[in-house]
């Protein structure tokens, strides 16, 4: 089964992180398929816990989706740094590791789509 773990940094404020708990809850309504979140720090449950859940919900393919808007040090190594000891622990998934979202095709389009749509 294809499972999609949307990474987020985490916060100290509980409201933060459920939101993004609630994006990938709609994320998993649009697809059809299962979407978690999970967390680099601050919050629950970290990235390995995530990968774990997915696993045990029976993934044996994995992408991995960074919130994150820039490529900064967590984007470059340590997200990958992570995904790469799991995908030594779990050699019988298939693994993907996404751009972080900063990268996403028309990500200005988007923007200012919103920019626009968004009542004075």
């Amino acid at each position: 089964m294809h499972h999609l773990l949307l990474i987020a940094h985490g916060s100290r404020r509980a409201a933060s992180n459920e939101a993004v708990i609630a994006l990938a809850e709609a994320m998993q309504q649009s697809a059809g398929l299962p979407v978690r979140a999970a967390f680099l720090e601050l919050a629950e449950p970290s990235i390995s816990e995530g990968i774990e859940q997915c696993i045990l919900a029976g993934a044996r393919q994995l992408d991995i989706l960074p919130y994150f808007l820039a490529p900064g040090r967590h984007v470059q190594e340590d997200i990958p740094n992570l995904v790469s000891q799991a995908m030594h622990s779990h050699p019988q998934v298939t693994w993907r590791l996404l751009p972080h979202l900063g990268a996403a095709r028309d990500l200005a389009g988007f923007l200012l789509r919103h920019w626009q749509d968004t009542p004075p």
